[in-house]
C-alpha cells in the first residue's frame, strides 16, 4: 500500500492508502477526497486532478509527458512549473510509495 496525504487549502489533511497501480486521482475520488474531480476519468484530458507535489517528493517522480504538460497549462488554479502535476498520471507503487500533495483552491 502507498500512503497519499492530500493537504486541503483550508488546512485539513486527508490521508489515503492506495493499492499498487492506483493513480493518485483514482485514490482521491474513490475515497471522497474533496478537491479532486477527475472529470475525464484519468486520461490527462481535463486537468481537474491538478495537484502541487511537495518538494521533497519531486525527485522520485517520472518526467511530465507531453499530454500532461499541455493540460497543466489549462488548470483553473495557477500552474507551478516545479510542483504542478496531474494526479491521474502518478501511480502508487510505480511512481511513489508515499507522497504528499497540496490541493489547489479550485479545479474547474
Amino acid at each position: 500500500m502507498a500512503k497519499i496525504s492530500f493537504h486541503q487549502p483550508g488546512g485539513g489533511v486527508d490521508i489515503v492508502d492506495a493499492d499498487p497501480g492506483t493513480s493518485l486521482m483514482r485514490a482521491a475520488v474513490s475515497n471522497g477526497v474533496a478537491g479532486i474531480v477527475g472529470e475525464c476519468g484519468g486520461q490527462a484530458m481535463c486537468a481537474t486532478c491538478h495537484v502541487y507535489v511537495r518538494e521533497e517528493y519531486l525527485d522520485g517522480l517520472p518526467q511530465i509527458g507531453e499530454d500532461e504538460d499541455e493540460m497543466l497549462d489549462c488548470t483553473a488554479s495557477p500552474r507551478d512549473d516545479a510542483r504542478s502535476r496531474l494526479g491521474c498520471q502518478l501511480k502508487a507503487g510505480d511512481d511513489f510509495a508515499e507522497i504528499e500533495v497540496d490541493l489547489p483552491a479550485e479545479q474547474s
